[in-house]
């Protein structure tokens, strides 16, 4: 019988708190809910195309501004994916996808080494996309790296509408996610020469 790589994960501190469920192995069914309408989309749109089971119920401080919020659901996010690989046995580790979205192209590059970097090359025209502030993008990966413990490399190759190119990026990401935490058969156990990630 095949685990499942499923994970809940909670946070409550005085400026959010978030409820988050992943399955890795899911079909990208998603009930998102964070309060604002551009984050909710691109959190959609990752489970969709990454092919995802997400469930994320955020209640955050939108008062002061979006920061808050979108940078601890990607904490919680981070350390939900983590814990739904568990010991990372038989999975390929790396993924990368070359997305393009109309007039923009994105690059997006995974390891899922443990060790968390983030290299983000991107450059917006506009301070926000709806209630989505612009710089929360770089926030956001940041600390889903970090938290999962994953080396994330998001790249706009071809620049243009800021939602395309944001959108690009979330799914981008999705499909390299996806790749990197897919069960390969031929990996008996943890694909490192170190014996553990």
């Amino acid at each position: 019988m095949e685990k499942k790589r499923k994970a809940e994960t909670t946070r409550k501190t005085k400026e959010t708190d978030i409820s988050l469920t992943l399955n890795l192995d899911g079909s990208g069914q998603s009930e998102v809910e964070t309060g604002i309408g551009f984050f909710d989309h691109m959190l959609t749109g990752f489970a969709k195309h990454g092919l995802f089971d997400l469930k994320a119920k955020v209640i955050g401080d939108l008062a002061v501004d979006c920061h808050h919020t979108i940078e601890d659901t990607g904490i919680v996010l981070g350390q939900t994916i983590a814990a739904a690989l568990g010991d990372k046995k038989g999975i390929r580790r790396y993924g990368s996808c070359m997305l393009p979205m109309d007039e923009t192209l994105v690059l997006c590059a995974v390891d899922l080494s443990g060790r968390p970097y983030l290299s983000f090359d991107a450059e917006f025209t506009t301070d926000r996309v709806g209630y989505m502030d612009t710089e929360m993008v770089k926030e956001f990966f940041y600390a889903v790296s970090y938290s999962a413990g994953m080396n994330l490399h998001l790249k706009v190759l071809t620049p243009g509408n800021n939602h395309h190119m944001i959108e690009a990026m979330f799914k981008a990401f999705a499909k390299a996610l996806d790749a990197a935490t897919m069960v390969d058969a031929r990996i008996t156990d943890i694909l490192t020469t170190k014996g553990s990630l």
